[in-house]
């Protein structure tokens, strides 16, 4: 197939993807049918339909058998998402059950000595704890590669947020009269999270996308406790506001016409999980190729981890994903870095995030002129699974600066997206 008969598909699909999503508006209000719930379902997948031009064309020549039989045999092999620590729950202020797991210092190793405090009295100084916050439809487990290299060598702790990975649905979003999830009610589970598993010492924040929204968050809503507690904090592939005006790699007509008739499709959709998840599960093929697309920037990518990240994706049921999308237009905590100017600061995108652009984390990063600005060449929204080396190499040094670790720490990488020969 020639570049540009590849170019007219991508047109017309992307063209016909946008119309899906406003009939399935209307379908979905009108009792309509699972057909069109499920293609609906498969426009609002990664937010924007036009990417799935590619994805159908380089899926033509390749049997969906074979397809599943691969996903089966990834599955079965990968690592990735394996590791545990010891499981903890805090409730939110509206009742929420939290889940966060927590991997403790190994005594053997040397490393962990806490940042030095004066003493008063003999009570050992309370170790740093570095927390990491995941992002939108995916969970802790996001951080396999950075959890693997730190494994014992600090204290850290790792959460779900609501509606996500082990956490409980969120309680004031349930019911005919539930409430919108917002960006501060996330902040505020936040504190939950640190007063139940950290509630004394240092404290490294670390958050990808929607998770460093939710430390600026828990900044807005507790500056003080911030001010107090936090030595270091790192944003990765995040945001402080303007998602609004994000265009996914789209045209403009094209993506303008999406965000008109999203928020109605996901809010009339939320209310048919069943229909939808089938519909979902019927164009698994082309949703996996969206997810990659928006994921990751390298061709080269580990088969395993575009896989891995398609399970988290997945595992995100569609009243989630609609119950969270609002908050992201409405999210604005540019006010609020500044709380973090006092500590060293790390703030890291890929050049290719379709996402959360490079452009909004060198923002965050003038609205904290002594911050590291890092954006990783071909790179897309999930760095940290794309290129975990160079994310794990800088939050050691940010850990290094904030005293959370020693410098002669030995912290190392943990395996390679990168395709063997590749």
């Amino acid at each position: 197939m020639s570049e540009s008969n590849a170019g007219d598909i991508a047109g017309d699909i992307a063209g016909n993807m946008v119309s899906a999503a406003a009939d399935a508006a209307k379908a979905a209000t009108t009792g309509g049918t699972w057909r069109l719930a499920g293609i609906a379902g498969t426009a609002i997948g990664v937010i924007a339909a036009g990417a799935a031009a590619g994805v159908a064309i380089e899926r033509m020549t390749v049997g969906r058998g074979i397809r599943k039989k691969a996903r089966l045999a990834l599955d079965s092999t990968g690592p990735y998402g394996s590791l545990r620590g010891t499981p903890g729950r805090a409730l939110a202020d509206d009742g929420t059950e939290l889940y966060f797991e927590v991997d403790d210092v190994d005594p053997e190793s040397g490393a962990g000595t806490p940042r030095r405090r004066r003493l008063f009295g003999r009570k050992a100084p309370a170790p740093v704890t570095v927390v990491f916050s995941h992002g939108y439809c995916l969970n802790q487990d996001s951080w396999h590669f950075q959890r693997a290299a730190l494994r014992g060598l600090v204290r850290t702790v790792f959460w779900d947020q609501r509606s996500h990975g082990r956490s409980g649905r969120g309680t004031a979003q349930q019911g005919p009269d539930g409430v919108a999830v917002s960006i501060d009610q996330l902040g505020r589970d936040l504190r939950a999270v640190i007063d139940e598993a950290a509630p004394e010492g240092p404290l490294v924040l670390v958050g990808h996308s929607m998770g460093g929204m939710t430390m600026m968050a828990l900044a807005s809503n507790f500056p003080e406790f911030v001010l107090d507690r936090v030595v270091g904090a790192a944003f990765v592939g995040s945001s402080s506001g303007k998602l609004g005006e994000v265009s996914f790699g789209l045209p403009v007509a094209g993506v303008n016409a999406v965000r008109r008739v999203l928020p109605g499709v996901l809010k009339a959709l939320g209310s048919q999980t069943e229909l939808v998840e089938r519909g979902r599960r019927a164009t698994a093929d082309l949703f996996a190729g969206l997810i990659k697309r928006y994921s990751f920037s390298s061709k080269d990518v580990d088969p395993a981890v575009a896989r891995f990240a398609e399970r988290l994706i997945e595992g995100t049921p569609i009243d989630v994903v609609a119950e969270f999308y609002p908050a992201f237009t409405e999210h604005d905590k540019s006010d609020a870095l500044p709380v973090y100017m006092e500590v060293p600061v790390l703030v890291l995108a890929g050049d290719r995030d379709l996402i959360t652009p490079s452009s909004h984390s060198e923002a965050m990063a003038d609205l904290l002129p002594d911050s590291e600005l890092v954006i990783v060449p071909d790179a897309g929204h999930l760095v940290m699974l794309e290129h975990p080396e160079v994310v794990t190499d800088r939050l050691a040094d940010l850990l290094v600066r904030a005293g959370a670790v020693p410098a002669t720490t030995n912290v190392g990488s943990y395996g390679s997206t990168a395709q063997p020969g590749g």
